[in-house]
């Protein structure tokens, strides 16, 4: 089993889903138990069966025997006294028993044993002999020497002949039945459930192949990005004709169609990238015009106060619009996918830096720094690391007041990556709000309070150029911290 949680299981050629494997073991467990209750109730039926033949046979031994001790000596006199022992009767076998109740006085009980010869009953045995029904009812009794079938008949001469057959022959083919059906059924459980593993095993392999397809389906990045879609399930598999290969066929048939929508998909975001990417770099040359002639008015001509202050809010919304121009150029970049020039960077120093600087730009914040002993360097782009920094910064800036305390912390992970936090004590990201933060143009006007605007780019770009250098951005806020952690590979 693979080591990871829920990876599915090898089985010759194909790879487990853990839900076909469950529904294998589902399967054998019913059979086997359908099995079982199947020949429980041959073996209740047959037991039962062979039981009342069994019974049946010794009854009619068992009034035979009894025939013959009742007939056996008729007394002079017509009456009980003078009677010979019903023992003495031709055909009474081995472990035949014979007693003659007269009143509540047993007379003449024993039974012949084993060896031919007479052997008298016990006191216990004989108060068992007298609580017999005398209706000719034949019933079992356990004595001391054994389990009989047991009869009482009432004579002509007023007597009562008790006579019984022990029970032991029958419990003992009983037994061998039991025994016989025991291990033939367990045998033939085992064969059966050999053999309906094979069947099952080969009869669900197709449902593994659609597994795998969709496992690997599911673990593909299929949000954004170019997407490959051209795993599909096999031809064996995906039959119309069978009831797994129709299913197998109508997955193929999804598949193409999610396909044929991700390469649309694909074309639609390549046309907006190119097009963000083409008005962002025609807007740069008018924008920059736009801030050299308001420079150049500001020093040649005289303006009002009122004139003076439009002319600066012109400049200011040009540099804005610029940041924002650059902004969509950087993401359109990244998400072409364009490669990184890639230099050792020291983020002790970086930090260092940036702090510094919003520092100046925010004196009235508490900037805070917890950084290693050693500095530690990672593999990056030092430029777009540093922007990671500053979003990160001018968020925690913008979005909370003075006196807000603003911790970056650098710091090497138990895991062996490079970790970067910036912490504020602010009032906190709405939780409904924390999971599309990273979104493009997301703005959350009551996340925190501030005065400057927001493009909702910031954070997005921070995302992008951190997983562009293999890592990972992420967020966790409740009122009165909020902390963003980014991890970045070391070398």
């Amino acid at each position: 089993m693979s080591k990871l949680s829920g990876a599915p299981r090898r089985a010759g050629r194909y790879w487990l889903n853990p839900a076909t494997w469950h529904l294998r073991t589902r399967l054998i467990l019913v059979s086997m138990a359908l099995l079982v209750a199947i020949c429980g109730a041959i073996g209740l039926v047959s037991y039962a069966s062979m039981d009342l033949f069994l019974t049946r046979q010794l009854d009619e031994q068992l009034t035979q025997a009894a025939h013959r001790a009742t007939e056996f000596g008729r007394p002079p006199s017509g009456g009980p006294i003078g009677r010979p022992d019903p023992l003495e009767a031709r055909g009474q076998g081995a472990g035949t028993i014979n007693a003659r109740i007269f009143g509540s006085t047993v007379n003449s009980a024993g039974f012949i044993n084993a060896d031919g010869v007479r052997a008298d009953l016990s006191a216990a045995d004989k108060a068992v002999l007298l609580d017999l029904p005398g209706n000719g009812a034949h019933v079992d009794r356990s004595l001391s020497n054994g389990d009989y079938r047991l009869v009482a008949t009432e004579t002509p001469y007023g007597d009562i002949i008790v006579t019984g057959l022990p029970l032991a022959a029958k419990q003992g083919t009983e037994a061998s039945l039991v025994w016989t059906m025991v291990l033939v059924s367990l045998g033939g459980l085992g064969l059966i459930g050999l053999a309906g593993t094979v069947m099952i095993r080969r009869t669900m392999r197709p449902l593994e192949q659609l597994s795998e397809v969709a496992t690997k389906v599911s673990r593909l990045p299929l949000d954004a990005g170019e997407v490959a879609l051209a795993v599909r399930v096999p031809k064996t598999a995906a039959h119309p004709s069978t009831e797994v290969g129709s299913v197998g066929h109508a997955l193929n048939l999804m598949l193409d169609n999610v396909s044929n929508a991700l390469e649309a998909r694909q074309r639609s975001e390549t046309k907006v990238r190119q097009f963000v990417a083409d008005a962002s770099h025609e807007l740069r040359t008018p924008l920059t015009a736009i801030r050299g002639y308001t420079e150049l008015l500001r020093m040649t001509e005289n303006f009002s106060e009122d004139g003076r202050k439009s002319l600066g809010r012109v400049q200011s919304q040009s540099e804005r619009m610029t940041a924002l121009v650059e902004d969509l150029l950087l993401l359109a970049r990244l998400d072409e996918g364009k490669p990184t020039e890639f230099g050792d960077v020291d983020l002790t120093q970086l930090v260092v830096e940036t702090v510094s600087d919003e520092k100046v730009m925010a004196p009235g914040h508490v900037w805070q720094l917890e950084l290693p002993d050693e500095p530690l360097t990672v593999r990056g782009d030092a430029t777009q690391l540093h922007q990671v920094l500053a979003n990160l910064l001018s968020n925690a800036r913008k979005h909370t007041g003075d006196g807000t305390t603003v911790t970056t912390g650098v710091m090497r992970s138990a895991d062996g990556t490079a970790v970067i936090t910036v912490t504020d004590d602010g009032g906190g990201i709405p939780p409904e709000f924390q999971d599309r933060i990273f979104s493009r143009f997301a703005r959350a006007d009551a996340a925190r309070t501030g005065t400057e605007g927001s493009s909702g780019l910031g954070l997005s770009i921070v995302e992008s150029i951190v997983q562009a250098h293999g890592g990972s951005v992420e967020v966790s806020s409740r009122p009165g911290r909020t902390e963003f952690a980014v991890r970045l590979p070391l070398p």
